[in-house]
């Protein structure tokens, strides 16, 4: 099979999982570019960012024209977010391969629990600037260092820290993604390696095309069910990454 096909798939798997879940799918983008396409790890987190850049921004304009985007909030908490997210991106280039592949595969099997817990209920409360700070500091970081848009964590941090109702939650989480995804691309400026824009181009293209068809799917199919699959897939990523981290 072709890389091009292999991207194209890819891209469509990462979309359709972002578009019906509104969070999780960009965690499958770097082991789909590492062991299917050849990216090292540290290119691949790099073009992840891009991917995750693009696709983001796509669906932002989406929700945002449905009215499901707190602006205020959302700008406060991905600004908190800038700064570690530069900071480790530029670390991220740095590091051994080995220790990515480790770290990534820990990423992935928390997203895989996170998703097997219940949803949380809508918080009835305000925010709390303090954990609210802390909170997108810390989604900045992770979305530095692994390339990814983190809104598994997003999502669960705007309902129960800033007390957003699910469905705005899921359209902000997009504003907080494409503004730390790109603090973490100019980090990695000229540190990404060979990025194959060949294969990043489809990739990001099919991503933001089945974005489309994921919520339409998610209109069809049990909330819990989608996820559930989806998390029982990221486990077994998880273990595959882990155990070649380790080898």
């Amino acid at each position: 099979m072709s890389v091009l096909i292999l991207a194209l798939a890819a891209g469509a798997v990462v979309g359709l999982a972002l578009g019906a879940l509104g969070g999780g799918g960009s965690v499958l983008a770097v082991p789909a570019l590492i062991y299917l396409m050849g990216f090292t790890p540290a290119a691949a987190t790099t073009a992840s960012l891009i991917i995750v850049t693009v696709t983001s921004a796509t669906g932002l304009v989406a929700h945002a024209r449905d009215g499901n985007v707190a602006w205020r909030t959302g700008t406060l908490f991905a600004a908190a977010g800038v700064v570690p997210a530069f900071v480790s991106g530029a670390a991220a280039a740095h590091l051994a391969q080995g220790v990515l592949i480790g770290a990534f595969a820990v990423l992935a099997a928390l997203a895989a629990l996170r998703m097997l817990r219940p949803p949380a209920p809508d918080a009835p409360h305000g925010a709390r600037p303090g954990k609210a700070a802390a909170a997108g500091a810390g989604l900045g970081a992770v979305t530095g260092f692994l390339g990814v848009g983190g809104g598994f964590l997003t999502v669960p941090a705007l309902v129960g820290v800033l007390g957003l109702r699910m469905r705005q939650a899921v359209g902000t989480s997009l504003l907080v993604i494409s503004v730390n995804s790109l603090a973490a691309l100019a980090a990695r400026t000229g540190t990404g390696g060979d990025l194959r824009w060949e294969v990043v181009g489809p990739f990001a293209a099919a991503a933001v095309l089945a974005a489309w068809d994921g919520r339409r799917l998610a209109a069809k199919v049990s909330g819990g069910t989608l996820q559930r699959t989806f998390a029982f897939v990221l486990l077994a990523v998880a273990g595959f990454m882990l155990t070649d981290a380790l080898a």
